[in-house]
């Protein structure tokens, strides 16, 4: 396990192979193991399967090629349409917009979704998380009807694949890995040993080659607003309300 953890990597090609309702379904009980705050279990996810909507979805997120080319392409929901349904059987309302109650949704269905791709790996599938559904997340919950307090997270595409690629070397778990208390003081040359890592890797890689080390890709990044729509979005989906 320890092993196929740290052999992950993004597949973007796949083979012309289907993978079965009965594979997706296993795949999904195991991801539905994966822990629940207080198990509300506040997640859905859609299987795109009709090709009129995995082209819409193709191109809506930014990512035609990948969506396109997989045998599926899920989308992964953080929901509290189905709690609405729980308290309305007692008489009660779910408080969907309270941050906290936004982030257990956000929370579980990352966890779902990382137990899925584990399991999917651990059969010899290859994945890709697809954040480019963001890129239109309105247009896009129209296209699977999603209602409100349910919003796409970010899709996922699975399937045997056709070519991988070399693992990507993490951050040193210093880096990571405080005891007792946040220590920022080792960020100077831990960030510089990193950055040398990085070149190395980018630059004997067997595509994609650049020379960059990881802060510098990161700057460029993270120093310019990204979808600033999405707080809108969100709010207009019942959600951080308070």
């Amino acid at each position: 396990m320890l092993k196929l953890l740290k052999s992950h990597v993004s597949v973007r090609k796949y083979k012309d192979e289907p993978v079965s309702d009965e594979t997706l379904h296993e795949l999904i009980a195991a991801a539905q193991a994966a822990a629940s705050s207080h198990f509300v279990q506040a997640y859905s996810i859609v299987d795109v399967t009709d090709p009129d909507k995995r082209d819409q979805l193709a191109e809506l997120s930014k990512n035609p090629v990948q969506i396109k080319g997989a045998a599926r392409a899920l989308v992964f929901c953080a929901d509290l349409k189905r709690l609405d349904y729980a308290a309305a059987k007692h008489g009660k309302t779910v408080e969907a917009g309270t941050t906290e109650n936004f982030m257990v949704a956000v929370i579980d269905t990352a966890l779902l979704a990382q137990n899925f791709v584990v399991a999917a790996e651990s059969q010899g599938y290859g994945i890709c998380y697809i954040g480019g559904v963001r890129n239109n997340p309105e247009p896009i919950s129209r296209l699977l009807g999603l209602p409100d307090h349910v919003i796409p997270l970010f899709g996922l595409t699975f399937g045997v694949p056709a070519q991988t690629n070399e693992v990507k070397p993490r951050l040193p778990v210093e880096a990571i890995l405080h005891t007792n208390e946040y220590d920022e003081t080792k960020y100077e040359t831990l960030l510089d040993d990193y950055d040398e890592t990085m070149r190395q890797y980018y630059a004997s890689r067997s595509s994609n080659n650049k020379a960059a080390g990881w802060t510098e890709g990161m700057a460029d990044y993270l120093s310019e607003p990204r979808r600033a729509y999405m707080r809108d979005f969100v709010r207009s989906k019942g959600f951080l309300q308070t």
